[in-house]
């Protein structure tokens, strides 16, 4: 058995089931006339991959979690006119692993150096798709991402939910380290390891893990908390592995765009808004809520930028708009509410590998 001839022959069966699906995709995209909602990349990477674990057996889904996406973004951009993606960057930082994990394919990707050049980069039309971090199992959430969400009329229509499992990375011995490069998360996440295994080194922050660990490239004594595939990309030596505090740490990151998914019957709908300041304004909204049968899955208070006293308030809750319950629900908060922004309804993100 020549074992390299019998690899060699399934990957040319491979390449050529994926140029068959592109030629469905193109003559797809032919009778809808390239501008359906269908035809999305986030909706169809996201559709390709329920499909998929739906039909596969358990003991596969993993393996569909890592491949299909990736297929169906090759797939996709290779059919359609190739879209823009914006990121949190730079390369292989968090956020670049969670928008891999989304779309597959990384054609398109652009890197971008502040959160809020992500919603900028919607808003302009520059980019089609953003990923940006809103929450974090540890920290709670993402300040910058909800002050984004009042500043720019952007919609949410889809998210990944990412493992995060912070790397001490360095080209040193341990013993030899003397600074810990991290973003403030980053270092907060992996304080008591870094108390009880680093004490005299010194922390400094920078605005992101994979910044990092390009210092810890060419910084004597320097090393770096950031991600295996940053470590692996710059030639880094992975000192320890896995040093977060929290073993079941994750990130949820949005996917923003101006899609509007349709109903999969595991959804939910994100809405931001502001009450009257009196007594029981906010207590009526959730009683709202609550009689229309909706569950409450996140609300976070935030302060309206600029004026003392006020908040936003962003819900997430079960359910798609298009479920009468919840568009009741969202109609009569409109007409109680000073301001209201529908954010979107899309599936629920599943934790990615």
């Amino acid at each position: 058995m020549d074992l390299d001839k019998d690899i060699g022959s399934i990957d040319l069966a491979i390449l050529d089931l994926v140029a068959k699906r592109i030629d469905l995709l193109k003559q797809k995209m032919a009778g809808k006339a390239g501008a359906n909602q269908d035809w999305s990349l986030a909706s169809h990477c996201g559709k390709s991959l329920r499909d998929s674990i739906e039909a596969s057996d358990r003991a596969m889904h993993s393996l569909a979690e890592r491949v299909v996406p990736f297929l169906a973004g090759v797939s996709h951009q290779s059919a359609h006119e190739p879209v823009r993606i914006a990121y949190l960057g730079p390369e292989f930082s968090y956020s670049y692993s969670a928008a891999r994990n989304y779309f597959g394919s990384t054609d398109g990707f652009q890197a971008v150096q502040t959160i809020g050049a992500v919603f900028e980069e919607i808003e302009r039309g520059q980019s089609t798709y953003g990923v940006v971090p809103i929450e974090n199992s540890t920290d709670g959430r993402i300040v910058d991402t909800l002050t984004m969400f009042i500043r720019h009329p952007v919609r949410i229509c889809g998210e990944v939910l990412l493992p995060i499992h912070h790397n001490l990375l360095a080209k040193c011995d341990r013993s030899e380290i003397k600074e810990v490069y991290s973003k403030p998360q980053a270092l907060s996440q992996c304080r008591a390891w870094l108390a009880e295994h680093l004490p005299g080194a010194r922390w400094v922050e920078v605005a992101s893990t994979a910044v990092a660990a390009q210092i810890a490239t060419h910084t004597v004594g320097a090393a770096a908390v950031a991600s295996r595939d940053a470590g692996i990309a710059l030639g880094l030596d992975l000192v320890a592995e896995s040093i977060e505090d929290n073993k079941n740490n994750i990130t949820r990151f949005a996917i923003i765009g101006g899609d509007e998914p349709k109903p999969t019957l595991n959804d939910k709908t994100s809405l931001m808004f502001q009450v009257p300041h009196k007594p029981g304004a906010l207590a009526d909204v959730m009683l709202l809520f609550r009689d229309n049968g909706l569950n409450l899955t996140w609300i976070e208070s935030f302060p309206v930028p600029g004026v003392a006293n006020e908040y936003f308030f962003f819900v997430e809750l079960d359910g798609h708009r298009t479920q009468p319950n919840v568009d009741k629900a969202i109609r009569s908060l409109e007409q109680s509410a000073l301001r209201l922004n529908f954010l979107g309804s899309y599936p629920k993100g599943r934790l990615v590998g």
